[in-house]
């Protein structure tokens, strides 16, 4: 059996991405960590290589959000959301439109507002967090 088990975002500046993803998303850090050493290196093909993790979880399930910030190497700028290969991470949330007005208050901006898919299955929103990660935002209609 295959299954997700979280999605990996290089961050910029921990505190910052911390904030938008606790205090503006609602996922709480289930653990902080520094890693540094042989398998770290050879588990990315690096060399040296020093990040911190934050492992973040939703209210309802395990860790599925991995914020990494690279001491070494330094990290690079975001891919555009028509790159090749991951472009976005998306969120189930219960309440978009409140969540999209305490972004908007806290200087985030959307696309656009939220809108209902064609189907009507669910609500939608995308957004950029601090380091330009294209963030969708869905609440799934009953």
């Amino acid at each position: 059996m295959t299954s997700v088990r979280h999605v990996g975002i290089v961050v910029s500046n921990m505190e910052v991405s911390l904030s938008f993803y606790c205090d503006l998303l609602g996922l709480h850090t289930a653990d902080v960590v520094a890693e540094s050493g042989p398998f770290l290196d050879g588990l990315l093909g690096m060399d040296k290589a020093r990040i911190r993790t934050a492992k973040l979880a939703g209210s309802d399930g395990p860790t599925l959000v991995e914020l990494l910030l690279f001491d070494q190497p330094e990290p690079t700028e975001a891919t555009p959301l028509t790159a090749i290969g991951p472009t976005h991470v998306a969120l189930n949330v219960s309440d978009l439109d409140q969540i999209y007005q305490r972004m908007i208050e806290a200087g985030i901006n959307f696309n656009a507002p939220p809108a209902l898919s064609p189907d009507g299955g669910a609500k939608v929103a995308f957004c950029q967090d601090p380091d330009g990660t294209f963030i969708e935002l869905v609440e799934p209609q009953k």
